[in-house]
């Protein structure tokens, strides 16, 4: 009789233990992911990749081993992609044009570009990007400072806009004897084309407020070459703007705004 009132108790110690112990162990887990996520929160909450507004278009001279210095420019999209643009002075006008996607280090505080451009990490910082080296380290010494990109505004003047569609048409694939593009200069007020044969100037009026802008006095060159087309149409476009947009790094003009009559891309590297 002892001997079963002895096994019964043990039974049911046993329960009481199975019962409380799992209760317990939920009970310590749900604490230590309730602290991990609040620690989590804190830390998103002040780090350059949600406290600033980094997305934008960047831009500076980079040091060179073997050449004056590297014009970049890199653009940052809300989407993490990117676009870099290089060109190296002295070495001709080319210009080398990567895009990618871009991720954020586990602390939010700098970005590591894909392998398309040869990859690359910079620091974000207040309307600059800061070059880092291949260890995720800030540069120092004497040339720190000159590896460093400033935000550009959405400015329309003094770049070189190189036409990639005009009445609804892509230029891709289209053969033409120069490249064409647009650009307003600041300094006389001129503004320059090409529609991929002969050049074109004339003035211009700009209101950057009311994205309001008018060409007048266009005069071209005589050249005689193929797809003379687009270089109509170009002129014909010109003469009938009264109006642009700028997004990310494109520059549309409209008559009206009615469905765009060209579209530009803006190669920052371009003298």
């Amino acid at each position: 009789m002892e001997k079963t009132h002895y096994i019964g108790l043990l039974v049911l110690a046993t329960t009481l233990v199975a019962c409380h112990g799992p209760r317990k162990t939920a009970n310590t887990s749900s604490r230590a992911e309730t602290a991990a996520q609040q620690e989590q929160t804190l830390h998103i909450g002040d780090n350059s990749e949600v406290s600033l507004d980094w997305a934008g278009t960047y831009r500076g001279l980079l040091p060179c081993a073997d050449c004056p210095g590297i014009r970049t420019v890199l653009t940052l999209r809300t989407d993490r992609t990117y676009l870099l643009q290089r060109r190296y002075l002295e070495r001709g006008e080319d210009a080398f044009t990567y895009e990618g996607s871009f991720t954020w280090d586990p602390t939010g505080s700098y970005i590591i570009l894909s392998e398309e451009s040869g990859g690359g990490k910079f620091l974000v910082g207040e309307n600059r990007l800061f070059q880092l080296d291949g260890d995720g380290q800030r540069i120092t010494g004497e040339l720190a400072d000159l590896f460093i990109l400033t935000k550009m505004d959405h400015q329309v003047r003094d770049i070189y806009w190189q036409l990639v569609e005009i009445n609804g048409q892509s230029l891709e694939g289209i053969k033409l004897n120069r490249e064409p593009y647009l650009r307003l200069n600041t300094e006389d007020r001129r503004a320059e084309a090409n529609g991929g044969c002969n050049g074109m100037g004339g003035s211009y009026e700009l209101d950057e407020e009311h994205h309001r802008l008018k060409f007048s006095q266009l005069i071209s060159t005589k050249m005689a070459c193929e797809n003379m087309e687009i270089e109509q149409q170009l002129a014909d476009v010109l003469q009938l703007t009264d109006s642009y947009a700028v997004s990310d790094d494109t520059l549309q003009l409209f008559r009206a705004r009615m469905a765009p009559l060209a579209k530009f891309r803006a190669i920052y590297v371009k003298d």
